[in-house]
């Protein structure tokens, strides 16, 4: 291994406040950076494809919480269901009430994050501030027994910009708190804000994240 995952990973651990829990994204990248980091003390990773996800948890120890961060089709939430932690990218009632029935298959209750779409960037999956709201209103997902809504994620703008990438940070920390007062008031679980990256992480840990998914910082460029 020619890279320093474990120096990395310390330099970023060391940069986190207090109750901010880092997501290593792992996505691309061997085992062996990922059996590094796990030897450190590391339990939360990242992927965004099934197929790499499904080789990973084979190879790697049973006890670590995968978090699924990439665009998930709905033909896909079967095979990841059974080993998933987290699925951090639910962009649609449609998904939402796919992972619901797979929970249901495997008798398992499955943690989710809406994902918000507040960056510029039409590359960008997720729910407009306006389709989150709705969503919540509409109030099917109350009926959904095996998945948990544990909060929001969402990536700022693609940007050098520390302003705007702020700025879409405290939009989406203040749609976090009007949702969790309207609809999850006795929901402790409602406690999530996955936002900020390698290039804006620091920025996020200021604007109300919880959860911050960095891979590049940690792992070194990808392996494709």
């Amino acid at each position: 291994m020619n890279y320093d995952v474990r120096g990395h990973l310390h330099q970023v651990l060391d940069s986190l406040p207090k109750g901010v829990r880092l997501v290593a994204i792992s996505k691309y990248h061997p085992v062996e950076y990922i059996e590094t980091a796990y030897a450190e003390g590391q339990r939360i990773f990242g992927e965004s494809h099934e197929q790499e996800l499904r080789q990973k948890v084979e190879q790697l120890p049973s006890d670590i919480q995968w978090h699924f961060i990439g665009h998930l089709q709905t033909n896909k939430v079967r095979y990841i269901v059974p080993y998933i932690s987290m699925i951090e990218s639910v962009d649609s009632l449609r998904l939402l009430k796919e992972i619901n029935k797979q929970g249901a298959r495997h008798d398992k209750v499955v943690d989710v994050l809406l994902e918000l779409h507040i960056a510029a960037e039409e590359s960008k999956y997720g729910l407009t501030s306006d389709d989150c709201r709705q969503l919540l209103e509409d109030g099917e997902w109350r009926e959904m027994k095996n998945v948990r809504i544990c909060g929001l994620m969402m990536m700022a703008s693609n940007t050098g910009d520390a302003d705007k990438i702020r700025h879409e940070f405290q939009t989406a920390n203040s749609l976090f708190e009007e949702i969790r007062q309207r609809f999850f008031a006795d929901a402790p679980w409602f406690c999530e804000k996955s936002w900020g990256m390698s290039s804006d992480y620091l920025i996020a840990c200021e604007e109300g994240s919880t959860m911050v998914r960095i891979g590049t910082t940690i792992f070194g460029p990808r392996v494709y």
